[in-house]
């Protein structure tokens, strides 16, 4: 019998954010399906927009062809939002270890930027449902939860939802080795990082010219991050030092730009082309991954060389909406765009030269600095959906699971991907 490679779930409105839970479910750690658990944020252009907690109905659908008359997740919670998230995120993995002052072992993390950056608890403590009825939608009534604990936005917090008065946020990052730091990134200009376990803002600085679309840790650190804006930059900040940042890259000014408006309000400085996302690769944080607004290629950027990419990968025919590396021993770069396409690349071909140790105490994978910029066209596996591909999220290493039938499946990663209303979780 063969294993799933495709999961699939219809949610009721266009799905625009997603992750996979990179922890089991708190008092669901010896059920398996805890693992397949995705939160989803919809996109309504209106103040009734939702977020909600998938997971598995069944570990059969892993294994099990007979099993698809019923559907392959279903919805265990769902919040209502307000405006549409801009990120939603899961806590990271080392959230269950990190001594909290406020926080409820029993209790899960989820965390959505939009009007406000917003800190929710999941809980899935409750009794199994007693109905029997089987293909439900939602298990509301097996304990599965969610609620607000905080809402943080400006240079004020408030407890009240409706209080927050900030300028809209854009994303955030989750601090792996500092769980209780998240940084967030506005159309302000501004970045600010916060300690949500104290519901306090440390810090808030002018990052860009522009609006700041996307931000990121430093992987192992929790001084350094860098963030990506409407004004084509690539910058660098140490919160140990945050008179100066370091421009890593910037886009080239247009072969042949407008001619400059006659308004006054607008910057003497040419126009650029906005840098959308920004990802590190998890196993060699040397390396980033951008691209441009409306760009059908991906940008690998090294810190070590800043100024020009050092690869460009060239494989999408329409623009590029989202990205993300894989968190194997061997990870995957994955990139979504409008062209339907979900591209996976694997890059360590191109990022180690024959001569390069892989001792534990070097960076692994590293290039010289030196090196000229790659051109790949290659990638590694292609998916095509039935439609554009919004948003993509990895799922961490999922181990086997032995079945009581008999079944077993093998360990890996799964990449979900957004396509209207459609979600598919495919095996890597």
């Amino acid at each position: 019998m063969t294993q799933t490679t495709l999961l699939s779930y219809e949610a009721p409105w266009p799905v625009h954010c997603l992750d996979w839970c990179k922890t089991p479910a708190p008092g669901q750690q010896h059920r398996a399906r805890s693992a397949y658990r995705l939160a989803l944020a919809s996109f309504l252009e209106n103040f009734h927009n939702q977020i909600a907690v998938i997971g598995l109905q069944d570990e059969r659908v892993l294994v099990e062809d007979d099993y698809t008359d019923y559907p392959d997740f279903v919805t265990l919670c769902e919040a209502h939002h307000g405006y549409p998230a801009t990120s939603l995120q899961w806590q990271p993995a080392s959230a269950t270890s990190f001594a909290w002052s406020q926080r409820s072992p029993a209790v899960e993390l989820l965390a959505s930027t939009g009007d406000a950056l917003r800190i929710w608890e999941y809980s899935a403590d409750g009794p199994p449902p007693s109905s029997s009825y089987v293909g439900r939608q939602s298990q509301n009534s097996g304990g599965h939860s969610l609620s607000m604990k905080i809402a943080l936005s400006g240079p004020k917090q408030s407890k009240v939802q409706s209080s927050t008065t900030g300028a809209p946020l854009t994303n955030f990052s989750w601090n792996e080795k500092s769980p209780n730091l998240i940084v967030t990134s506005s159309i302000d200009t501004t970045c600010t990082v916060w300690n949500i376990d104290t519901s306090s803002a440390m810090t808030q600085l002018i990052a860009h010219d522009r609006e700041v679309y996307d931000v990121a840790w430093l992987p192992g650190s929790t001084d350094i991050f860098v963030s990506v804006g409407a004004d084509g930059s690539l910058r660098a900040f140490d919160l140990r030092s945050l008179e100066h940042s370091t421009i890593l890259y910037e886009t080239p000014a247009p072969k042949n730009p407008p001619p400059p408006s006659a308004s006054p309000s607008t910057s003497a400085r040419p126009p650029t082309s906005p840098l959308l996302r920004i990802a590190f690769n998890p196993s060699d944080s040397n390396y980033m991954s951008t691209f441009h607004m409306d760009g059908n290629e991906i940008q690998i950027l090294d810190m070590r060389s800043p100024g020009q990419p050092v690869m460009e990968l060239r494989g999408h025919h329409a623009a590029v909406n989202a990205l993300g590396w894989g968190s194997g021993d061997h990870p995957l770069l994955a990139s979504a765009a409008d062209d339907c396409q979900v591209l996976l690349w694997d890059l360590a071909d191109y990022t180690q030269g024959p001569a390069s140790p892989r001792s534990a105490g070097s960076r692994l994978n590293s290039p010289r600095p030196d090196a000229k910029k790659k051109i790949v066209t290659e990638p590694y596996m292609a998916y095509t959906a039935n439609g554009q591909v919004n948003n993509l999220a990895w799922s961490p290493v999922i181990q086997g699971l032995q079945m009581n039938t008999g079944h077993s499946t093998s360990p890996g990663e799964w990449l979900a991907i957004a396509t209207g209303k459609s979600v598919k979780a495919l095996k890597a």
